[in-house]
C-alpha cells in the first residue's frame, strides 16, 4: 500500500494524539454547598437516596468509598441510624448516550476544541455539562471523514442531613462527561473528586483533575469562572 507523502508527516502526530487520549487524566466538575460543623468525631450513616438501591451490593460498594473518605476527614461511623448525628444520602446516575459528530484526518490542522461545555446546577439531576467539545477536526480535503462519538454524563450526588432537625448541612454534586458508561470505574473517580478539599467553599464550582493510576499525586483544583 502506498502512503501519501503528506500523510507520512502526520502519522507521528496522530500516534501521539492517540496515546495522549488513552492516557488522559480524569476530570470532573464539582459544586458544593455546605454548613458542616468541624468533624471532631461527628457520627454518621450512609444510605441510598434512591430506596430501590437499599441492600444492593453495588450501592454498598460505593457507600463504602464514601464512608472511608468521611472517616479520613475526621468523622466517625455510627453503630446504627438511631445513634448517628448525620445521615449521608448518596446517589449516582449515568445519562442516556448522546451522539456527537466529529471529523477525521485531512491535510491541514484545524485545531482542537476539547473541554467541557456549560455546567448547570439543578435541584437534583437537573442541569449538567454541555458535553465535550472534542477535536476541532483537520483542515484540507484529503481523505476527510465524518464520524460520530458517543458521550455519557455521569453524576454522583451527596446530601448530608443533621438528624436533630433534619436540616441539610451539605449538598454536593460531581459530574463528568466521557465515552464510557462504566459506573464501576466512574463512580469511584467521582467520589474522589467530591472529597478533594472536602467540604470545599460553599457555593463554589471547581474543576478537579487527577490521574487515577497515580494516587500519590495530588489532584489539581481550579475554580470554574
Amino acid at each position: 500500500m502506498t502512503i501519501h507523502p503528506k500523510a507520512r508527516l502526520l502519522l507521528p502526530l496522530v500516534a501521539a494524539l492517540a496515546l495522549s487520549a488513552c492516557m488522559a487524566p480524569f476530570e470532573a466538575r464539582v459544586a458544593r454547598f455546605q454548613q458542616l460543623p468541624p468533624p471532631s468525631g461527628t457520627s454518621f450513616v450512609v444510605e441510598p437516596r434512591d430506596k430501590t438501591n437499599e441492600g444492593g451490593l453495588e450501592f454498598a460498594t460505593y457507600a463504602n468509598l464514601v464512608r472511608q473518605k468521611l472517616v479520613a476527614a475526621g468523622f466517625q461511623e455510627a453503630a446504627n441510624a438511631e445513634s448517628a448525628a448525620l445521615t449521608v444520602q448518596l446517589d449516582y446516575h449515568v445519562s442516556a448516550p448522546r451522539e456527537k459528530v466529529q471529523s477525521r484526518l485531512g491535510l491541514g490542522w484545524g485545531g482542537m476544541g476539547g473541554g467541557f461545555g456549560g455546567f448547570g446546577w439543578g435541584p437534583y439531576w437537573g442541569g449538567g455539562f454541555g458535553g465535550l467539545g472534542g477535536f476541532g477536526g483537520w483542515g484540507g480535503g484529503w481523505n476527510n471523514e465524518v464520524y460520530s462519538v458517543t458521550n455519557y454524563n455521569t453524576v454522583v450526588a451527596m446530601r448530608i442531613n443533621r438528624n436533630t432537625d433534619k436540616k441539610s448541612v451539605f449538598e454536593g454534586r460531581a459530574e463528568t462527561v466521557s465515552n464510557s458508561n462504566n459506573l464501576t470505574r466512574l463512580v469511584p473517580n467521582l467520589v474522589t473528586a467530591m472529597f478533594t478539599n472536602f467540604p470545599g467553599s460553599s457555593g463554589e464550582t471547581v474543576r478537579v483533575r487527577f490521574d487515577p493510576a497515580k494516587p500519590d499525586v495530588a489532584p489539581t483544583v481550579k475554580p470554574v469562572r
